[in-house]
């Protein structure tokens, strides 16, 4: 891949990362014939051979304001940990796509991880250090309006969070510092 678009071969894995990240790409880890040292070969090839939509193009936010509405019929602490029961479901099952049989990881090289999940799906992310302590910083919500009317929801990114970096590092209690929908510049999770 990176021979074919002359990129250097890091770049080309991280951008082919990514779109495992994001549940395009399938990752098998293997070591070679002899078992040397180094870093095992991935071999990556596309998730699925046809891409289908269940829903519209165009209906997330539709859907998105039924689940706001739905747990919004809940008693407050009853939605949060549905949602982000729901989330931590959601985390593993994307870790698992990530991990392959690879195994856990160290904290950082997990958190740049999830950084890079959410990015693919809507989240625009990053990790960076702050007094000590590493966060991830969402400059994007992809819940939009509905994350606003129905801060709720936030539970959802919480949980996705905890769900993957239970998968590819260990337990964690990630905590929202700032949200979009609480008005603040940015979304940040920190652990």
């Amino acid at each position: 891949m990176a021979e074919h678009f002359a990129l250097h071969p890091n770049v080309a894995r991280h951008h082919l990362d990514k779109l495992a990240a994001g549940g395009y790409l399938d990752v098998v880890v293997e070591r070679g014939e002899h078992g040397g040292a180094g870093r095992p070969s991935k071999h990556y090839r596309r998730a699925n051979e046809e891409v289908t939509l269940d829903v519209p193009v165009g209906s997330d936010d539709v859907v998105l304001t039924l689940l706001g509405r739905a747990l919004a019929l809940l008693p407050p602490d009853q939605a949060q940990q549905m949602a982000e029961q729901v989330g931590i479901e959601y985390g593993r099952a994307m870790a698992q796509a990530m991990a392959g049989d690879g195994g856990q990881r160290s904290f950082r090289a997990a958190l740049h991880a999830v950084a890079d999940a959410l990015t693919a799906h809507g989240f625009a992310a990053h990790t960076e250090r702050k007094g000590g302590e590493l966060r991830i910083v969402s400059n994007h919500c992809p819940f939009g309006a509905a994350a606003v009317d129905n801060p709720v929801i936030c539970a959802v990114d919480r949980g996705m969070v905890k769900g993957m970096l239970e998968t590819l590092y260990g337990d964690t209690d990630p905590e929202i510092e700032s949200s979009l929908p609480r008005g603040d510049d940015v979304c940040v999770t920190a652990f």
